[in-house]
């Protein structure tokens, strides 16, 4: 069965900007809009409605999240634009989009939770709309909003994390893949069908990002030997001990470590909540004082954590602590005594630690 690719809030935000835009600066109200996706590509958005009053574009798009429905699914992301001195354009947050105002987030405290990938892509849209209306120096000010976001943020992780007020603007693809166990499952196993057959060790990452660090940071592995598995940790594992692989590397964030650590199967929010209690206890082991593991208990995010303790000198004991725990969970899970090894990124692709210099 063939399931039908959605988009993100990103995508749905800058169809909208574009259109907003264009309006503005054509006076003619575009029924559809071709906006860049962050991963490259594009993607041809149908634009709900987009009005002009009072020399204000306002334009909306009703976000599609395909065949993986979420609470953002069918929410209606609208734009407001309208003209400004200068050449720059100014990109804010109205009503419906969440504040942050907890660290540890992608986006400063104060600000409209607008996520860096999304960000970039409203302004390459938006600036295509003043190439596109022959007017690439006009400056413009942009402001998202979403309709109910205050209602649908309630359903989300928003109010834990410390952003009010809405949800957030989100999207590292700008596409939204759907997303269903079994065949997610079915995929892994092929994948490692391959790799068996074709004598390569699996290199397991949990998405895109993860596997580009990794490949960069080892471009000796082929594209061939990676394999995205997301939160199936223990499914992954499982599979490939029935498989007789000798070694696996994993390609990994911190706040997924500390999850394989923990010895969670799945690790996907909703199903595995970060021990932070047990995080700041490892602390306590390897060193940091009681303020740090205090912070550790009562950090928002493991994003939060990292930033938190990267200049202490006992991170790197951390580190090793988590990969040592991370492993014997990891072979646990896959029935063998096969030997995995840990490669971990920091959120730019700096490598944390790699357990094969211990090897």
């Amino acid at each position: 069965m063939s399931l039908r690719t959605g988009f993100t809030t990103g995508t749905a935000a800058a169809a909208a900007a574009k259109a907003a835009a264009l309006h503005l600066l054509t006076g003619a109200a575009p029924r559809r809009v071709d906006v860049p996706l962050p991963v490259g590509g594009r993607l041809d958005i149908s634009i709900l409605e987009s009005g002009l009053k009072n020399e204000t574009a306002e334009s909306a798009v009703k976000k599609d999240g395909g065949d993986d429905p979420d609470v953002t699914h069918g929410a209606v992301i609208r734009a407001r634009v309208s003209s400004r001195n200068g050449t720059e354009i100014l990109l804010s947050g109205g009503s419906g989009v969440g504040v942050v105002t907890r660290p540890g987030l992608p986006v400063p405290v104060g600000q409209h939770a607008i996520n860096p990938a999304p960000r970039a892509q409203i302004l390459r849209a938006l600036d295509e709309a003043r190439s596109e209306a022959g007017k690439s120096a006009a400056g413009l000010a942009v402001e998202i909003r979403v309709d109910d976001g205050e209602k649908l943020a309630a359903r989300t992780f928003n109010p834990r994390l410390g952003i009010v007020g809405g949800i957030s603007i989100l999207g590292t693809r700008g596409t939204v893949k759907p997303f269903s166990h079994w065949a997610y499952q079915a995929t892994i196993r092929q994948c490692l069908d391959v790799l068996l057959a074709c004598g390569l060790s699996p290199c397991l990452t949990t998405g895109g990002r993860s596997e580009r660090f990794l490949r960069l940071a080892e471009p000796g592995i082929a594209e061939t030997a990676c394999v995205q598995v997301a939160d199936f940790f223990s499914f992954s594992m499982r599979e490939a001990g029935k498989r007789r692989f000798s070694h696996v590397l994993w390609g990994i964030f911190f706040g997924k470590l500390v999850k394989h650590a923990q010895g969670y199967r799945y690790t996907h929010a909703r199903e595995s909540n970060l021990d932070l209690r047990a995080l700041a206890a490892w602390c306590a082991q390897c060193g940091f004082d009681e303020a740090a593991c205090a912070r550790v208990a009562g950090a928002n995010t493991a994003r939060q954590v990292l930033e938190d303790l990267a200049g202490y000198p006992q991170a790197s004991g951390l580190y090793a602590l988590l990969a040592d725990r991370a492993r014997v969970c990891a072979r646990r899970f896959s029935g063998t005594d096969m030997r995995v090894d840990y490669l971990l990124f920091d959120f730019s692709g700096r490598v944390l630690h790699d357990t094969r210099e211990a090897a």
